[in-house]
């Protein structure tokens, strides 16, 4: 018996020696180390197993879908009012009709475009009658039969006439009229060429000079509105969130629900240098081609803004939106720059699209960036600044 127990501490022992030495046997798994902002690995190191990385892509053509309103281009546009107070007697020129500059609109029996052309006339007349005073005196006082005095007088007579002449024929000429004719009708004229697009204007009407500077709509609205249709104004209300995707010269595709099956062209011309403390929007105004007339002021249109891949002041990469992180308020990605070495930069981001987030700035496209293991990463980043 004492035999058996002896051998049985033996096996015993010598079990434990070797599960001591199989204990010791067995490596510690390496730790990751930090080296400023990256995080590297061993080859060995499982935590690389619970990391994935994805190149970056180079932008494929982006659309951002926005709303909008058409309204007349102001640089093709006229608003015209009248000059002169009196009576709508004649309509020359109705919706839809083209005209050109200079040509009559309406007709107007104007006591104050009458009482320009008389004074016109009578500006003339005294001019004539200075003219001669003054010839008259000069040639007397030649002979010594005027004073010097008087040939002064007469000079200066003429020169108030001239004058006096001047100034009515710059009145006239605002009106665009002239001194010849004695009755009070005006001619209400387009100072442009183009299509008629509105009209306020009736016979029998009153109409002021004034009237422009009304209160009242209905009184502000211009007699007629002259404008080219073939070229339209859009106006964009555009977020704080999308404004980041909006840059001068983009490009732009117009829908209508009058017309589903056609895309109209467009381009961004102008970026409004503030945002509306109501709304919060920026006014952006663009420019539509509308060569079929199909679309009119005043509709409500959906846009796609384009944006090309590579565009000066556009992003030129995109990555999946996992890979983005934000810390302290400063977005961040970690590029792998070699096989188990993670670096954490700062990026620009844009709005998100359908899983994807374009970058501004920060990586280039075909560098590889963690798409799961972020935060794992950035956990050893913290630890690490906090020891």
């Amino acid at each position: 018996m004492k035999r058996l127990l002896l051998v049985a501490a033996c096996f015993a022992a010598a079990a434990l020696v070797g599960c001591q030495k199989e204990e010791k046997a067995v490596p510690e798994a390496p730790s990751a180390k930090v080296e400023g902002n990256a995080v590297v690995f061993p080859a060995e190191s499982p935590e690389r197993q619970s990391l994935n990385v994805e190149a970056a892509q180079l932008e494929k053509v982006s659309v951002s879908h926005l709303t909008g309103r058409l309204y007349w281009d102001d640089d093709v546009t006229v608003r015209i009012f009248t000059p002169v107070a009196g009576r709508v007697t004649a309509i020359q020129a109705d919706i839809g009709q083209s005209v050109e500059a200079g040509s009559p609109l309406a007709q107007i029996d104007s006591p104050d475009f009458g009482q320009a052309r008389a004074d016109a006339r009578t500006a003339y007349a005294t001019l004539t009658a200075a003219e001669k005073g003054y010839a008259r005196s000069q040639d007397l006082m030649t002979h010594g039969a005027a004073a010097q005095k008087d040939v002064e007088n007469a000079e200066a007579a003429y020169l108030a006439a001239v004058a006096a002449r001047d100034n009515c024929r710059a009145r006239l000429a605002r009106y665009g009229g002239d001194e010849n004719g004695t009755n009070e009708i005006y001619a209400l004229r387009s100072p442009i060429g183009g299509t008629v697009v509105e009209r306020n204007i009736n016979p029998g009407q009153e109409v002021r000079a004034d009237q422009m500077l009304a209160n009242a709509p209905n009184l502000f609205a211009p007699l007629f509105v002259v404008s080219d249709p073939t070229r339209l104004w859009l106006q964009l209300d555009v977020s704080e969130s999308d404004i980041a995707a909006v840059r001068s010269g983009q490009r732009l595709r117009i829908h209508s629900s009058a017309f589903p099956e056609t895309a109209f062209d467009g381009m961004v011309e102008n970026i409004g240098a503030e945002m509306d403390p109501v709304t919060r929007t920026v006014r952006v105004r663009c420019s539509v081609s509308n060569p079929s007339q199909q679309l009119k002021a005043e509709m409500y249109v959906l846009v796609d803004a384009l944006s090309a891949p590579g565009t000066p002041g556009h992003a030129a990469v995109e990555v999946p939106a996992r890979a983005v992180f934000k810390r302290g308020g400063q977005d961040f990605v970690f590029i792998e720059e070699a096989p188990g070495r993670y670096l954490r930069q700062a990026v620009k981001p844009g709005p998100q699209q359908d899983g994807k987030e374009p970058i501004f700035e920060g990586i280039q496209a075909g560098q590889k960036v963690v798409t799961d293991g972020c935060l794992l990463l950035e956990a050893l980043l913290e630890a690490a600044n906090q020891s």
